[in-house]
């Protein structure tokens, strides 16, 4: 074929898609504009007595249930007016501003309702946002625990339902005393006491518990009692606790007592209480020597175990989970500008004492690119938010000072960038800032500013500072308030995530200390729910190394109590790894072997 004759060579073009973002959002917006309006709306939604105009195209894009109720032979899909039964009005109308906006706003008070609707109405995202809601602002003190439980049975929500199982068993003790527990079905009562996992250290916290719960209603719920005493473990019980029960009211006036009396004598459970055997231990790691120490003041008990990671390594810092197990991440020695970072994890293993708790190896993350930082600069925390470790690392580069965080993917055994901030750079020396975490969001708190960090939407915020004359060294949280000190203890600083703001506790006084004993190295730690410290005190003037004290803020009294223990006679320098001692439960050890001096 002569030139002439060749078709030209066409190069094929692969066709494309292309999205408009901003049309998106721009098209949600104008339907919101339209229904502030009220401009081409062809439907009302009566909600007791309320009335909603709305647009049928809207409502049926937005939830399948109105979507069969105005495109099926449905009566509502003629009407003008179209009344909606089993609704709240004030909760209709928030959802409402959901559908229409594409936002939705949550809080304890209105998470159950917001679910039941949501449900109703078949919105996915909804439900799945107040289920994960539940889950993740579930009080530590557990004040809404019962009441979310019954919510989670109703509804079948698993994921609430394990998660507010797990609260019972911790704080059961406290919640047995609520009017609350007292509401619960014979099948949950049975199913709570049944499990090892119940945080009591005597047994007969759970038979005065299901005298509570009897006597609360008495006529309908004592026949339940054979059937709910199996599950109480007698033979853990003294001799004389068993024959006080047996002559109990409830015992010797059932119809059954005969039968009752051959279940407690009969019954057998051989294994303990979660709060049998274990204790909740702050831990402390010698700074000189590869130790580990799991102190309980309270008790006055304390474990040292030694600590032998594989690599020379860097201070390093630690979190706990809420199984127990305890992660701490160093940067290796002999690593250039300590970029890599290993991982060492501690699995608190169900024996009868710590031997078994030794160092070993879990894994070595991925090399952070440090470039632009100089190491002598840093500060790094590990910090649980959520079962989620976060790395949180701050730096000064040659133009800004920034917050570095990565969060930890147990599944692929990997570090996932987030969101950094950057903040104002101070003149200020080390130890000018401290991370914490506090419900679902971390927190960076320095002396005059603080950032908060949420995980849901993967951004930092700014929030109030506490403005003080001293950068925080410590700092906890304990229910919804976190509690900052600096390094010399000289006040405490509160502040309320839920109405950001800030205020002084007035209870610790220097005047007893300021000139005969110098104060440092202060951590914070929440020590059976109540807050603690503990402080390395030194006498001016002398040789000695000085000692460790410990303290418990009583809220009441507004005052630091003294425990009267005290770490003496230590050739040790302990660290906290990290803004506070890190708290774990540990398998008790023989209780006469391990006391404080």
């Amino acid at each position: 074929m002569a030139a002439a004759d060749q078709e030209p060579h066409v190069s094929a073009v692969r066709p494309r898609s292309y999205q408009n973002k901003s049309y998106l959002h721009g098209f949600l917006g104008t339907v919101g504009h339209l229904q502030k309006a009220g401009v081409l709306q062809d439907v009302v939604l009566e909600v007791e007595g309320r009335r909603f105009p709305c647009h049928r195209l809207v409502l049926s894009a937005a939830s399948p249930y109105f979507r069969a109720m105005f495109t099926s032979d449905m009566a509502e899909s003629r009407q003008k007016t179209v009344v909606l039964q089993g609704l709240d009005a004030g909760i209709f109308g928030e959802i409402l501003s959901y559908i229409y906006s594409g936002t939705l706003h949550v809080s304890l008070d209105k998470v159950q309702p917001l679910y039941q609707a949501a449900d109703l109405l078949q919105l996915d995202y909804m439900s799945e946002t107040c289920s994960s809601y539940m889950v993740k602002n579930m009080k530590v003190e557990c004040s809404n625990c019962v009441d979310l439980f019954n919510f989670a049975d109703v509804f079948s929500l698993d994921i609430v339902r394990n998660r507010c199982l797990q609260c019972l068993h911790v704080n059961f003790a406290k919640v047995a005393l609520s009017e609350e527990f007292c509401s619960l079905s014979v099948n949950q009562l049975t199913e709570i006491i049944s499990h090892d996992e119940l945080d009591v250290k005597e047994e007969t916290t759970v038979w005065e518990a299901v005298v509570r719960w009897v006597q609360h209603s008495r006529e309908d719920r004592l026949h339940h009692l054979p059937s709910i005493l199996p599950h109480i473990r007698f033979n853990l019980l003294t001799p004389d606790d068993t024959a006080a029960i047996l002559e109990h009211p409830l015992v010797k006036e059932h119809p059954g007592s005969s039968t009752i009396r051959n279940v407690v004598k009969e019954t057998y459970i051989p294994n303990k209480r979660f709060g049998m055997d274990t204790l909740e231990m702050a831990i402390l790691l010698s700074s000189t020597e590869e130790e580990l120490l799991f102190i309980n003041p309270r008790e006055g008990k304390y474990i040292s175990r030694s600590f032998r990671p594989r690599k020379p390594y860097s201070f390093p810092v630690m979190a706990v989970t809420s199984d127990n197990n305890i992660y701490m991440l160093t940067s290796d020695l002999g690593v250039e500008e300590f970029d890599k970072l290993s991982v060492y994890k501690y699995k608190n293993s169900a024996v009868n004492n710590l031997h078994s708790l030794v160092g070993t190896r879990m894994s070595t993350v991925s090399t952070f690119q440090r470039r632009d930082l100089y190491h002598f600069w840093y500060q790094q925390f590990l910090v649980r938010v959520d079962e989620i470790l976060f790395y949180v690392a701050m730096g000064k580069t040659k133009f800004s000072t920034l917050i570095q965080m990565r969060k930890y993917d147990h599944h692929t055994d990997q570090w996932q960038e987030c969101a950094q901030q950057e903040l104002e750079q101070l003149d200020v020396p080390l130890g000018y800032g401290t991370a914490v975490s506090c419900g679902s969001h971390l927190y960076f708190i320095r002396k005059s500013d603080m950032h908060c960090y949420s995980l849901c939407q993967n951004q930092w915020e700014q929030r109030t500072p506490q403005r003080t004359d001293r950068s925080p060294a410590t700092a906890v949280a304990m229910g919804t308030e976190i509690f900052c000190t600096d390094d010399l203890f000289t006040k405490t600083m509160v502040y309320d995530t839920e109405s950001d703001c800030w205020q002084e506790l007035r209870g610790w006084s220097t005047r007893e200390h300021s000139y005969r004993l110098k104060i440092s190295s202060p951590r914070f730690f929440v020590l059976e729910n109540q807050l603690h410290i503990v402080l390395h005190v030194q006498a001016y003037g002398t040789a000695r190394k000085g000692h460790y004290k410990f303290y418990v803020y009583d809220r009441s009294a507004d005052a630091w109590r003294d425990l009267k223990a005290t770490l003496t006679n230590t050739n040790s320098h302990y660290i906290s790894c990290g803004a506070m001692c890190q708290v774990a439960r540990i398998y008790r050890p023989p209780i006469d072997r391990y006391v404080f001096k």
